[in-house]
């Protein structure tokens, strides 16, 4: 880590602070301690072992990906501080820029070469965007509805961190099944581009975009070979995102509040999708606002709802930025392919 990472840090506690006394100031102590007092342990556990739990099945996705052949068997800890370290680069850089070069430089330190550390990446995402895609359609057709009728200016941004993502997994399916038809979109669009901005910009912004096609093109061939590959890697990231999305239900069980699953996790779901447009590191802010804002829909008290929002946030963001430094510190054997040596 770098002193840009460390900036990072301190701009996530400091904000992360400043949320906490606002919600202090405005909120009695003694109401959030009554909230803890009759708290469901158990539930308290089981927060954390979702979370924990979502690690694991994102390690086990690139670990079949990464099964081979001849391939040498490495440590599954070479394999979980992957995921923990991409957690703790994603929550200290804006639009969590830096969780892909992150574990792209732990796949290479457990002794996986480069070029193919950035495939198995890409095969991941790919995976992971059309999963998280297909939640998001889901969580708008169901459950906007509620959100626009009761929280309009929240709803804008959410349908705003919707339209980004629905784009770039629209892109993703286009270069997959559309390889040509994409390649002729994007020199079209740069070169109306070019009549308005530097030429020679642009065509950085062309070679650089059509590489990126290339590489994706490439990938999705590659996961289209590999079926057994495919499902069951599909299979472990739907697991891995099942228990990431129920976490702030299991926060409410821990609160003793009753609450229809499917409803609070569609809940958590636009919160996700609001947090993808802050360009602050972790979405600091923005996270606790939306949450406490969608929440108090199922929370009536001012102290549970304050400590179910650092109970979530400490588990989906604190939680992994704490394991995530042990993992960067701790590293694996570096054991190489039989075919990189």
């Amino acid at each position: 880590m770098n002193k840009k990472h460390l900036w990072g840090i301190l701009i996530v506690l400091m904000i992360s602070a400043l949320v906490l006394y606002t919600d202090l100031k405005s909120t009695p102590v003694d109401q959030i301690a009554k909230a803890a007092q009759g708290m469901n342990w158990w539930a308290f556990a089981g927060i954390f072992l979702l979370m924990l739990l979502s690690y694991v099945f994102e390690a086990g996705i690139l670990a079949t990906l990464a099964k081979r052949k001849n391939e040498p068997k490495r440590s599954k800890w070479s394999f979980f501080r992957i995921p923990i370290i991409q957690a703790l680069f994603n929550a200290i850089t804006p639009l969590s820029t830096g969780g892909q070069p992150s574990q792209l430089a732990a796949m290479v330190q457990m002794g996986i070469e480069g070029g193919r550390a950035t495939s198995l990446l890409l095969m991941k995402f790919i995976i992971y965007q059309v999963i998280v895609f297909l939640a998001y359609i889901v969580t708008i057709v169901f459950g906007f509805h509620m959100v626009a009728t009761k929280f309009a200016g929240l709803a804008i941004f959410i349908v705003i961190g919707l339209l980004l993502h629905v784009c770039s997994t629209l892109f993703l399916l286009a270069i997959m099944f559309a390889y040509n038809w994409t390649k002729k979109a994007t020199n079209w669009l740069m070169n109306l581009l070019a009549r308005f901005i530097n030429a020679e910009k642009v065509e950085k912004w062309r070679q650089a975009t059509m590489e990126k096609i290339e590489t994706f093109y490439a990938e999705s061939q590659k996961l289209k070979h590999e079926k057994k590959k495919l499902i069951l890697a599909t299979l472990l990231t739907i697991l891995q995102l099942l228990c990431f999305y129920s976490i702030p239900f299991m926060v409410l069980v821990s609160l003793n509040v009753h609450a229809s699953w499917f409803a609070v996790t569609q809940m958590n779901i636009m919160i996700i999708m609001f947090m993808a447009i802050i360009p602050i590191p972790g979405a600091s802010g923005g996270a606790e606002y939306s949450f406490q804002t969608l929440f108090s829909t199922f929370v009536a008290s001012s102290g549970s709802l304050v400590l179910g929002m650092f109970l979530w946030r400490f588990a989906t963001y604190f939680f992994g930025m704490i394991l995530g430094i042990f993992g960067w510190i701790f590293k694996p054997e570096k054991i190489k392919s039989a075919e990189d040596n």
